[in-house]
């Protein structure tokens, strides 16, 4: 379906092009817009493969397993119905510590391997368990101590300072995380106020 609807918005782009006689304009942005996408994913490329090389140093020197049984008491609360020993627990905590360092193309597959498990968990149904909604919720505004990606890109674009962003993001990301867990856990006690799900 999102294959359709981007094929069908760059075919009416392009009809909307010839009618008003921009078309000129359209192939320069179009060569414009992929010589920038070379250049940033060049950028990217470099700086996740440092920050990657590292989290594989951590890893290997048992950094990873130690920053893991430190957060598995608090996300332990915040999921209660995951048993902690379960493979689901491991794959959460992989992906958030991932997204801490701003790896979003490392904490991806984690957190699909996450969503499967709490899919076992929930016995296999289509719906979302509480679980699965949080962790979305958190996974989607989760705190981050170094924003890699936007560093890269910043750094791609000369900025004077890419690294100021550090502060403010690891402040906005603190309240957006807790703010994600705050309406998840109001709109779930609010379900089962109403009966709509067990405790």
């Amino acid at each position: 379906m999102v294959n359709i609807i981007w094929v069908a918005m760059t075919i009416i782009g392009i009809i909307f092009a010839i009618v008003n006689g921009t078309i000129s304009e359209v192939n320069e942005a179009i060569f414009k817009g992929a010589s920038e996408a070379v250049t940033i994913c060049i950028g990217l490329i470099s700086v996740l493969v440092f920050w990657l090389g590292l989290m594989r140093i951590a890893q290997e020197a048992g950094l990873l397993e130690k920053l893991s049984k430190l957060f598995r008491p608090l996300v332990s609360r915040i999921f209660p119905e995951v048993p902690v020993q379960h493979p689901a627990m491991g794959y959460m905590l992989s992906n958030m510590i991932a997204n801490m360092f701003g790896l979003g193309n490392a904490a991806t597959p984690m957190g699909i391997k996450a969503m499967e498990q709490l899919k076992e968990l929930n016995g296999g149904k289509t719906s979302a368990s509480r679980s699965m909604i949080t962790f979305l919720a958190i996974n989607t505004a989760s705190v981050t101590l170094i924003p890699t990606t936007v560093i890269a890109i910043r750094m791609t674009y000369n900025s004077e300072n890419p690294t100021e962003i550090v502060g403010p993001t690891l402040v906005v990301t603190i309240i957006s995380a807790i703010g994600a867990i705050l309406i998840d856990r109001y709109f779930y006690y609010r379900r089962v106020k109403k009966g709509g799900v067990e405790k």
